[in-house]
């Protein structure tokens, strides 16, 4: 199909065929409503962000029970030796606002929070499964589990399952997707937006529409976004997942007068391989992420340290470290562990594609660390190992309290001495995930403009949807964040598809 061929009654138009795009799709057509969509990227590469997520999902839950309807399974596993707590309103909205600095919209975090859990029960509808975060979010200590930062499950098979679970709902509910097919300006008339103008195979075509969708991710892809908007050196960094994310959707709402929302200069960005490739590659998917860096120290190329590693779970300071990285000469650094943490490394540690040096002495590793002074790795160490700590033990699934003293930085968590040989090291820089400046956009995912006033038929869902991100990020919230506002989107578009009629 080519998009003179849409049907030129169609109701709605989602522009996008990731997380937030297909269930804005899936909601609008189970709504009532006739969609079509449209999705830049070949089929090979399609579902954008979404491919790439190890598929952390952040909801409410008040005990096991409610997990048990998300993944029945979890009934076969030694229920008296896992502690999976609860994850209250309370605790989600304390951990947004925490992260966020307070700055995260009010409104759309509370119809993110009371939406959550229903979210998991949308995609479950669907086919997607679940499946306990063991060894990810929770680590066996003396026979025991206990769950910690709010994620007691993530999506079976991660974002590749996910993404290519829901494209099976969206054949099946009979939603055609046009490849290849970028969208470059809205079509709007005295009342309303009427359609998308989108570039095909080098020709450009107007396909009419009643309401739009606009679910087609942030700009962390666009070189020349990254360095206007996040600052100097944006440009050079790594992107964790599509190349298609280019900003056409900020860009072409912005044109007709949409109103922004959120840290339009932050971002959300990891520690990645140094070595990794310009944008994602979907056969490695989420495993050039090294996350584990709160159970060893993190250096520079002057051999210094320059964040405390263990001032949360990673699942809290993650998002914000790969910026730290960008801060540093080189846009580098190495993560260093010793034997007391190498058994707790997640599989991305052990990928063939990777950056390592191994030494049994921190004297031979020294001088492994492509682009590290020696001397200044070794008085970092030395300084570390010294330091004075408290007569705690260690305990990778709490605050345990294991903090050094008189540093420049201490670290206040799991700050084990680097002391048992072999050591190993991990080169890395920074990976972008995504932008967070988007569109402002009303509860129920309705693109406003600059006076606050609804733009009629256009609706905005995902990474595009702005105010919910600023300076950090607590993991897992993103995709539920898309299947809420994807909703919501879809429901809302298929409503003044209705009126139009």
């Amino acid at each position: 199909m080519t998009p003179d061929q849409i049907d030129p009654n169609i109701d709605v138009i989602v522009v996008g065929a990731g997380n937030a795009a297909m269930n804005a799709a899936l909601a609008a057509k189970e709504s009532g409503a006739s969609v079509v969509m449209f999705e830049a990227a070949p089929e090979s590469a399609r579902s954008g962000n979404s491919a790439f997520t190890g598929g952390a999902f952040r909801f409410v839950y008040e005990g096991v029970d409610d997990l048990l309807r998300l993944a029945p399974d979890i009934a076969d596993l030694d229920l008296a030796n896992i502690d999976f707590g609860t994850y209250t309103r309370e605790q989600y909205i304390d951990d947004i606002g925490r992260l966020t600095e307070w700055r995260s919209d009010p409104e759309l975090t509370d119809v993110l929070i009371s939406n959550s859990y229903e979210a998991a029960i949308w995609l479950a509808k669907h086919g997607v499964r679940f499946q306990p975060a063991l060894g990810r979010q929770a680590f066996n200590m003396d026979g025991k589990f206990k769950f910690w930062g709010g994620l007691a499950c993530h999506l079976l098979g991660g974002g590749a399952q996910l993404t290519k679970t829901l494209h099976e709902a969206v054949a099946a509910a009979g939603i055609p997707v046009l490849y290849e097919t970028q969208a470059r300006a809205l079509l709007p008339d005295d009342a309303s937006i009427r359609g998308v103008r989108v570039s095909h195979h080098g020709r450009n075509y107007d396909v009419r529409a009643k309401a739009v969708v606009l679910a087609c991710g942030g700009f962390e892809s666009n070189p020349e976004m990254r360095a206007r908007y996040l600052g100097q050196n944006w440009d050079l960094a790594k992107v964790r997942g599509t190349r298609h994310n280019t900003g056409w959707g900020h860009k072409m709402a912005m044109e007709i007068g949409a109103a922004v929302a959120g840290h339009w200069s932050g971002c959300h960005a990891v520690q990645w391989d140094m070595n990794a490739p310009e944008f994602g590659d979907l056969s490695i998917g989420d495993k050039f992420q090294k996350h584990n860096y709160p159970f060893g120290i993190v250096v520079n190329a002057k051999g210094e340290r320059f964040i405390n590693e263990g001032e949360d779970f990673h699942s809290y300071t993650y998002a914000k470290c790969g910026a730290e990285v960008m801060k540093q000469p080189g846009l580098f650094a190495w993560q260093v562990f010793d034997q007391k943490a190498t058994r707790l490394l997640r599989d991305e540690y052990r990928i063939p594609r990777i950056t390592k040096e191994t030494a049994d002495t921190l004297e031979a590793l020294a001088v492994k660390l492509t682009g590290v002074d020696p001397e200044g790795f070794l008085r970092t160490v030395h300084e570390y190992n010294a330091a004075p700590r408290p007569d705690v033990p260690f305990n990778p699934n709490v605050h345990d309290g294991l903090c050094t003293s008189g540093l420049k930085i201490n670290k206040t968590n799991w700050a084990n001495r680097l002391d048992s040989p072999p050591y190993h090291a991990y080169g890395v820089t920074a990976g972008v995930t995504f932008t967070f400046g988007g569109l402002k956009c009303s509860t129920e995912a309705q693109v406003l403009d600059s006076s606050g006033s609804p733009l009629r038929g256009l609706f905005a869902a995902g990474e595009i949807l702005g105010g919910l991100y600023y300076h950090n990020y607590g993991s897992g919230t993103g995709l539920v964040a898309g299947v809420v506002f994807g909703r919501l989107a879809g429901e809302g578009a298929a409503r003044v598809a209705r009126r139009n009629t």
